[in-house]
């Protein structure tokens, strides 16, 4: 049976604390080790780039869509535009649940969408879409 990498490096962005510390608590619930945060997308960024300079790069990124300085979906906007990170996995967490905002974030090519509140069974589900896991 396939199971999740439980060492691969995760970058939780939220510009609320509350948000990440949560998401953070979930994560290490489901097993993982490895997890980062950042207030906003900008932050967020900047920590995706610092650890491909040291050869230590993300696998997965959890970002928050409503956050000022960048938000969301301009992170992933930038990420894939990165040829470095274009693969990264991206999964966006968010309480926008309009379907319009669902399609730009395909479109902009995120990995897969969570609209709060959602349970810690719902965060496991779709990180197994992500990484095809049964």
């Amino acid at each position: 049976m396939e199971q999740f990498n439980l060492d691969m490096k995760i970058l939780v962005v939220d510009d609320m604390l509350t948000i990440r510390k949560i998401n953070i608590q979930i994560l290490k619930k489901l097993g993982f080790k490895n997890i980062k945060d950042a207030a906003d997308g900008r932050e967020g960024l900047n920590q995706i780039l610092s650890a491909l300079e040291i050869k230590q790069p993300f696998d997965l990124l959890i970002t928050d869509w409503n956050m000022p300085i960048m938000n969301g979906l301009e992170l992933l906007q930038e990420v894939r535009k990165e040829e470095r990170t274009k693969n990264l996995k991206v999964l966006m967490v968010t309480a926008e649940g309009e379907k319009e905002n669902i399609l730009m974030a395909v479109k902009a090519g995120v990995s897969n969408y969570i609209v709060k509140p959602f349970t810690p069974e719902t965060l496991n589900l779709k990180l197994k879409k992500i990484y095809n896991i049964p």
